[in-house]
């Protein structure tokens, strides 16, 4: 059977060389026509020169020392960079939650980044255990201008950088290997002696060695190491060496590979802080820093939500949830995260993708029937787990299906944990139902109320809020009792003797007035003998009822599911009255049941 259709996408070419001979029967793709050949695999543009690697069996136990540089690198990423005032803002949220070092700008390279510099430097801004940090380009003139920024700051980290991969030399630089060492190192010298011209402040010194992962392993050592060496590096002043993925080209496992062999080969290595900054080409940025640490990483550049340029920088908001998630202190607060994205947001001008891990708006909402079912079955769990140990909910161990982390930690609600459209069940269903209005569903009526609630998305194409699914619950089961074909305009329930008991009422059906009366060993049942004498049979199949809040005055919600003429039926009752809401319940379900067009 041939498959034919007009073209949609004529920009588009289907595969359609020949399947690759030694593909199984399970896999027919073809060969796209895209030309791939243009590029080139990692080992064959740098040498990959570890073998014996050890970061696959560590783990990860302390969170490195975060540094954002979304005041600098995610600035200079941003179509409208940040004024002073949105600056300002970022970096009070970022002292707020607890970073120590903070990259603030590039001052030699705009006038708003030197006095942002200034502002920070003059207005006391900076608390007595935070470093700032600034970058700088490996040029003399560069570095005068950025010394002069930071007069007055007691403690900063002036962070150099040059590109050092082979196709920046040739094509950017036009340098040799040895002229580049030779421009970087005449750079840091100089960067020294301006320092030592400031002997009141605490100046200590960052390199980059621009590309990492795309140089030639034994020249970042050489060029590393020379500039420990140079700067004096000790354990109490140590030096660092920032070694980016500043375009990723390879798999997570390389970077890892790259860090490694750096751990183990730089000179003097207690006296230098291993360093990453990883990109997100390839969309591994969060990997590429997570095995990199385990490879010997201490720090971790990056900024709030991944922004940076082009696909951006490695996100420190996942990188520290990661952590928590696994039971490690993060050492920094994301205790609300809304507030936090709010504010990078505001100073970004750049809205957090609503299924970002963590962070956006939808990454703790289920709207899978199967999937609801198995959060709200796992809340109930938690919470039954937690008094059983005499604890509060939000301190017992977590273990919610589908939550990583209790969105409770971060700040957030549960209303957003489920929601409610087209592909939700039964579970969720009720789960809102019982959260937001206390009502605790019997498990057979849930498929009936499932079917409405379905009826009504699938004819929206809309999800329901927590409120609307209550009017809807409303009117289906509650409402039929007081506004149907029959109700009772007025009646009693008496028990004239022990299990005996009696009921009186006025129906009205359809507008006339009509007595009833019936006896049994219950009120519901003595209802039921009464609907006997206008017509009506009804079996209670089951009952149910509870207080939906606790105190005196709380309503009380009924379930009745009864056979009304043999057509089994759902109904329910809301009433401070248990009683007046079992009758409420039962009505319902006659009324639901169809017998008026009978």
């Amino acid at each position: 059977m041939t498959h034919s259709s007009p073209n949609m996408f004529p920009t588009l070419r289907t595969p359609a060389g020949d399947v690759p001979a030694d593909a199984p029967r399970w896999n027919p793709q073809r060969p796209s026509a895209m030309p791939h050949h243009r590029y080139r695999p990692a080992h064959e543009r740098v040498a990959l020169p570890l073998t014996d690697r050890t970061w696959p069996s560590r783990r990860i136990e302390q969170a490195p020392l975060w540094v954002p540089v979304d005041l600098r690198d995610g600035n200079q990423a941003l179509a409208e960079p940040m004024d002073t005032e949105r600056k300002r803002r970022m970096f009070d949220l970022l002292v707020t939650m607890g970073f120590k070092e903070i990259e603030v700008g590039y001052p030699s390279a705009s006038r708003t980044d030197f006095d942002f510099v200034r502002h920070l430097a003059d207005s006391g801004a900076v608390p007595d255990d935070v470093t700032v940090s600034v970058f700088t380009a490996a040029r003399r003139d560069l570095i005068d201008r950025t010394i002069a920024s930071i007069e007055g700051l007691p403690r900063t980290l002036v962070h150099l950088y040059t590109a050092t991969a082979p196709a920046w030399r040739d094509v950017v630089l036009g340098r040799t290997r040895a002229e580049v060492h030779e421009l970087i190192r005449d750079s840091a010298a100089y960067l020294m002696r301006q320092a030592e011209q400031r002997p009141q402040s605490d100046i200590r010194f960052e390199f980059s060695p621009e590309v990492f992962n795309l140089t030639e392993p034994d020249f970042v050592l050489e060029v590393c190491n020379s500039l420990t060496e140079l700067w004096e590096a000790s354990w109490d002043r140590p030096v660092v060496h920032n070694l980016p993925a500043t375009v990723e080209i390879a798999t997570p496992n390389v970077y890892a590979d790259q860090i490694e062999y750096m751990d183990r080969h730089l000179a003097r290595r207690e006296s230098v802080i291993l360093s990453v900054h990883p990109h997100n080409d390839r969309g591994t940025g969060v990997a590429c820093a997570e095995l990199a640490v385990l490879a010997g990483a201490q720090r971790v550049e990056g900024c709030l939500f991944g922004n940076g340029e082009r696909t951006g920088n490695v996100d420190l908001v996942t990188l520290a949830l990661n952590l928590y998630a696994q039971g490690v202190n993060p050492m920094i607060d994301f205790s609300d995260i809304d507030a936090v994205r709010e504010a990078v947001e505001h100073c970004n001008r750049l809205p957090v993708h609503p299924r970002h891990p963590y962070g956006g708006d939808l990454v703790h909402t289920a709207f899978s029937g199967t999937h609801q079912d198995a959060i709200a079955k796992g809340m109930a769990h938690h919470a039954e787990q937690a008094a059983e140990q005499g604890v509060p909910v939000e301190e017992a161990a977590w273990a919610v299906p589908y939550l990583p982390i209790d969105p409770g930690d971060i700040g957030r609600t549960y209303e957003e944990v489920i929601r409610i459209n087209s592909q939700s069940g039964k579970g969720g269903i009720a789960h809102l139902l019982h959260t937001h209005h206390g009502l605790d569903l019997p498990r057979a009526m849930r498929p009936d109320f499932s079917r409405a609630v379905q009826q009504v998305t699938d004819a929206t194409g809309q999800e329901l809020s927590a409120k609307e699914l209550w009017e809807l619950f409303r009117t289906t089961y509650i409402a039929p009792a007081l506004d149907g074909p029959m109700t009772l305009a007025s009646w009693a329930a008496t028990e004239p003797a022990p299990g005996e008991h009696r009921f009186t009422g006025t129906l009205v059906v359809y507008g006339q007035e009509r007595p009833c009366e019936g006896t049994g060993n219950g009120p519901l049942s003595a209802l039921a003998d009464a609907l006997r004498t206008v017509g009506i049979t009804v079996d209670i199949l089951s009952y149910t009822e509870h207080s939906t809040t606790t105190g005196p005055g709380s309503p009380a919600v009924a379930y009745a599911e009864c056979r009304v003429d043999d057509v089994p039926c759902w109904g329910a009752g809301r009433d401070t009255s248990v009683l007046t809401a079992s009758v409420h319940a039962v009505m319902a379900a006659v009324n639901r049941s169809g017998w008026a067009s009978s």
